[in-house]
């Protein structure tokens, strides 16, 4: 985790599908590492739907807190509806950072929030679960990065083997 720019943080996740889930995002996103708290993901299992196979390649790890052992750069965002919290589309995202996101069936811990840089929420009607958070966090900062990808190319060599969509010219 010394030279990583994007990490995700799960605090006490139960579930296997919401877990393999968020592994597919960050190999979508280009996280480096998806770290999580709590024995109950420990207990619950196999990387249902991570279809891309993202665990060979994004180190998936537990810890006993996800605030140690960062690099002293790295901001800490905690992504949660907390009173007081920044509308995500108004957050300005930091070069390196943990977004750390709580558990499906709860919040973040009050000192962990306490510590953080930034607290953000995303303002929908009623709460996603665990996996769309994330997907749509590491979307926003990939959205609001200046040198996104733009080309047919990228579109060629990152779309399913069976999608050959094109647009034509009207």
């Amino acid at each position: 985790m010394k030279d990583a720019s994007v990490i995700i943080g799960l605090s006490n996740p139960k579930s296997p599908t919401n877990i393999g889930a968020v592994l597919r995002a960050a190999g979508c996103y280009k996280a480096d590492a998806v770290i999580y708290t709590g024995t109950r993901y420990d207990k619950a299992a196999k990387f249902q739907t991570d279809t891309k196979k993202m665990a060979q390649t994004i180190p998936l790890s537990g810890v006993e807190s996800m605030l140690d052992n960062l690099p002293k750069d790295m901001k800490i965002v905690c992504v949660d509806f907390a009173e007081g919290a920044t509308l995500l589309p108004h957050f300005q995202h930091p070069d390196k950072a943990i977004y750390i996101f709580g558990p499906e069936d709860g919040s973040i811990s009050q000192d962990v929030a306490n510590r953080a840089d930034h607290v953000v929420y995303v303002p929908t009607v009623g709460c996603m679960n665990l996996a769309a958070s994330v997907n749509v966090v590491l979307y926003d900062r990939l959205a609001k990065q200046e040198n996104i990808i733009q080309s047919d190319e990228h579109i060629r060599q990152n779309r399913d083997n069976k999608n050959n969509l094109r647009v034509s010219a009207k």
